[in-house]
């Protein structure tokens, strides 16, 4: 089962998301900063890293760079409500952008297709009630 780290400040947006990519077929490790993401990257080894951009402390941006520093085969999303920020070229490293739009299927769907491009094993996704 592919590996999913998500990093998301906002607990309600944090279990959203959890939810919506375990429902899809995802093992998903939360954390709600950059900090504690970059723990959980060097202990669990995800296989795809899903990152918001503003969050206190440490942004998404420099979490970025620290991610690649320790791997660089590791793909990472931008997941942000800023859609200015995919302007920035310091977010170019990331694999993908997705903008926070109230639609999570989005970002599912960008993890699946980020699944193909990278050759991760893409789950069957759960039967609904199970």
């Amino acid at each position: 089962m592919p590996r999913i780290l998500l990093t998301e400040d906002q607990a309600d947006q944090r279990a959203l998301y959890h939810d919506v990519l375990t429902d899809a077929g995802y093992e998903v490790w939360d954390a709600w900063s950059a900090n504690e993401a970059l723990e959980l990257f060097d202990r669990y080894k995800p296989d795809i890293v899903v990152m918001d951009i503003q969050m206190p402390g440490m942004d998404g941006v420099e979490a970025l760079g620290r991610i690649l520093d320790k791997n660089r085969t590791t793909p990472v999303i931008f997941y942000s409500a800023y859609p200015a920020f995919k302007a920035n070229f310091l977010t170019w490293s990331a694999d993908a952008f997705v903008e926070k739009t109230g639609n999570p299927e989005e970002l599912v769907e960008a993890v699946k297709k980020l699944s193909r491009d990278k050759g991760i094993v893409i789950p069957i996704p759960k039967a609904p009630g199970n």
